[in-house]
Formats: C-alpha cells, sequence, structure tokens
C-alpha cells in the first residue's frame, strides 16, 4: 500500500524538520522540500493509470482530446501550485505564497479559456 509508504516519509520528514529547526533551522526547509518531493514522486506512478482512463474514456465519448490535455494541464498546475504555496508558508512567508496562489490562479484561467469559449458556444447553440 503506497498510502503508508507516503505516510511513513511524512513523519519521518516531520521528525527530521522538528530536530533541525532546533538545531539547524536554515536546512529545515530543505528537508521538508525533499520530504514533499518524495511524496509527490510515490504519487505520480498513480497518476498514469489515472491518464490512460480518462483517455480511454475521451476516445469512446466525443470529448476533443485537447481538452483532456488542458484538463490534466490544469490538475498538475494545481498541485504543483500548492505544493510551492504550502513550502513558503512553512518557511514562513505567507505574503510569497500568496502571490505563488495567485499566480498558480491566473495561469489556469488562461489555460482554460479554450474549454469556456467551447462550453459558452455550446450554450449559444442550444439556446433558441
Amino acid at each position: 500500500m503506497d498510502i503508508i509508504k507516503i505516510v511513513g516519509i511524512a513523519f519521518v520528514t516531520l521528525i527530521i524538520v522538528i530536530i533541525l529547526r532546533q538545531y539547524k533551522p536554515e536546512f529545515a526547509v530543505y528537508a521538508s522540500i525533499l520530504g514533499g518531493a518524495i511524496i509527490i514522486l510515490l504519487s505520480l506512478g498513480k497518476l498514469e493509470g489515472i491518464v490512460n482512463l480518462l483517455e480511454n474514456i475521451a476516445s469512446k465519448t466525443s470529448i476533443n482530446g485537447e481538452f483532456l490535455g488542458i484538463l490534466i494541464k490544469i490538475t498538475g498546475i494545481a498541485f504543483l501550485t500548492e505544493f510551492a504555496t504550502s513550502v513558503c508558508k512553512d518557511s514562513g512567508e505567507t505574503a510569497i505564497a500568496n502571490k505563488v496562489d495567485l499566480g498558480g490562479k491566473i495561469i489556469i484561467i488562461a489555460i482554460s479559456i479554450p474549454i469556456v469559449s467551447q462550453l459558452l458556444e455550446t450554450v449559444i447553440k442550444v439556446l433558441p
């Protein structure tokens, strides 16, 4: 079970960060980033199965393949933004965390324009 590995790595990272904050606080952030990166890498293995399932569903329906790619990019941006925001907050840099969060939201909106545009065109066709 991958969740047991993830929780184990999280607890080990937490203990290391707590110890480092007492003796070498400047290294605690690096340990936190490393632990988070390991957890993300463990989780990426499951992502391939999810993407394959979505591609299979998209091929069976009339969903545009380009939209599926956009949705996957948006999800990736959301995850990376959340990770970066958490690291910034853990470092005590709430202002930078807020800017990263805002930047991620703006990029997601910009990337989603083709989907929103197509949705509006479809709604306009349906309305009398």
